[in-house]
């Protein structure tokens, strides 16, 4: 009933979000990496066992609706991208209006079996902060480099990507370099491409982009053919939340932090201590 009554705008619930980065492990993190705030998700069931990624996705998810209240500000730009636990947080995050905020989508289209497109996750979290939604109106991958130059050279493309190179606040996720990631079922990089990224020194995928161990934009065939914010944008941001769940995304973060990538984390509590190790 609670649930019904928020989704319809009765109850308002707000959260206090200091509450989730008050562990040990959380100020541990932040100290030794200079991260303003990390948030930490809990298992729901703990001394049962390792949880399953539907259980972590999904609290993760969960702290990280709770925690972006906390980080957005009055008159933020917002830019929000896509992925598993990307949707995990934005079904989850409070209706909580915040007064002058933009929400914009940092990668174009895409189709997938396991994602919803890219703008859904967008115009999501926009409803939720009564925010000015935009969306990115050109696929996230075009079939030439020309196309997709000609493309993000039209003016109204070029205005919504325009967007991207100011944000107060960027929302991602970060996938490892595993031929299961999904810009290799969403056709962005094919899998002869992803082998190429691996050999180039690949630690993590970022907004479609790859990074190296320090967090450098590594410069692939890819890159020439997509519509998204560029790894140089995306530091640029004022802060960076980056939200992922799964030990196996470890070293991806540590390479995202390392490159200035992250302001603001938000894990489960076993992929923290495999971070902080």
């Amino acid at each position: 009933m609670l649930r019904d009554c928020r989704d319809r705008g009765i109850v308002e619930i707000r959260v206090n979000g200091d509450m989730l980065s008050s562990s040990s492990l959380s100020r541990d993190l932040c100290a030794k990496f200079g991260l303003e705030d990390v948030y930490i998700a809990r298992s729901r069931s703990p001394g049962k066992g390792k949880a399953d990624r539907k259980e972590t996705l999904e609290q993760v998810g969960r702290v990280a609706g709770m925690a972006l209240i906390n980080i957005v500000s009055a008159g933020d730009t917002v830019g929000v991208a896509w992925g598993e636990t990307i949707k995990a947080m934005c079904t989850a995050v409070p209706r909580q209006p915040v007064e002058d905020v933009t929400v914009c989508q940092m990668i174009g289209s895409m189709v997938s079996d396991r994602v919803p497109a890219s703008e859904d996750c967008t115009i999501r979290i926009a409803n939720r902060l009564d925010a000015q939604c935009y969306t990115l109106h050109a696929p996230a991958s075009l079939s030439s480099s020309t196309l997709a130059a000609q493309l993000r050279s039209e003016p109204m493309i070029a205005s919504q990507l325009g967007r991207l190179q100011d944000l107060n606040l960027a929302v991602f996720s970060i996938g490892n370099t595993d031929h299961s990631t999904h810009i290799v079922s969403a056709g962005i990089a094919s899998s002869a491409e992803l082998d190429q990224a691996v050999c180039s020194g690949a630690k993590g995928i970022v907004c479609c982009r790859f990074i190296d161990a320090e967090g450098q934009h590594i410069n692939l065939p890819s890159d020439e053919r997509t519509v998204a914010i560029t790894v140089a944008e995306l530091a640029a941001a004022k802060k960076k939340m980056l939200v992922v769940a799964g030990e196996d995304r470890a070293e991806a973060v540590l390479a995202a932090i390392k490159g200035g990538l992250v302001t603001h984390l938000c894990v489960d509590e076993a992929l923290a201590a495999a971070i902080v190790a």
